[in-house]
């Protein structure tokens, strides 16, 4: 394909946007930022960056979506081979961490840059942490359905890890440690002895 027919295509410049977005915005943060340097990293104009977002604001939004699919999709892919039970739960939280590991610079975007940019940032960041917790949930409910573990108020769980992954990931994001590694090493049988799972 050649240049010419490849800025005609749609999906091919949205997905340039998004791409130069991650990068800028993870470079130098959301108010930062100009759409004219995300119209200079994708190859694109302004028009077609508004054509797909009508605004900075529904850019960074589509990032925090996108990031939040590939995340959804890699837990549900690994789990699905898995039987109902504990090791699904463990799956999940094994992935969850390998993928906020991969995509370091997405997982800035959600979890650090997205806190105090205002209602619609803090709508998006509620409504992610909700379709985790739900995940969540849905496994643990599972593990408990199976005898695996004892019953639980699931719902406090799931939220109360979400901010122990959230916690640990964020200091990791700014300051690299602790490695991704002693997060799974460490953090994974703690979460699993807090729902009564001790191997």
């Amino acid at each position: 394909m050649d240049n010419d027919t490849k800025s005609r295509d749609p999906v091919a410049t949205k997905s340039r946007i998004l791409d130069a977005a991650l990068n800028i915005f993870a470079q130098k943060g959301y108010h930062d930022t100009r759409l004219d340097e995300i119209v200079a990293e994708s190859h694109t104009s302004k028009g077609s960056i508004y054509f797909h977002f009508p605004n900075k604001e529904r850019l960074f939004l589509a990032l925090v979506d996108q990031f939040a699919d590939l995340l959804e999709r890699r837990v549900t892919t690994a789990i699905t081979p898995e039987e109902k039970g504990i090791a699904r739960v463990r799956l999940a939280l094994e992935t969850t961490l390998n993928t906020f590991g991969q995509y370091r610079r997405p997982a800035k975007i959600l979890l650090v840059q997205a806190v105090g940019l205002g209602a619609p940032f803090e709508k998006k960041r509620n409504e992610v942490n909700d379709r985790f917790a739900n995940l969540i949930e849905t496994y643990l409910l599972e593990a408990i359905e199976v005898g695996d573990i004892p019953p639980i108020d699931t719902e406090v769980v799931s939220y109360a890890w979400m901010g122990a992954i959230y916690g640990v990931v964020i200091r990791w994001v700014y300051t690299g440690e602790p490695e991704p590694d002693r997060i799974m090493e460490t953090l994974l049988p703690v979460l699993l002895r807090s729902v009564g799972f001790d191997e």
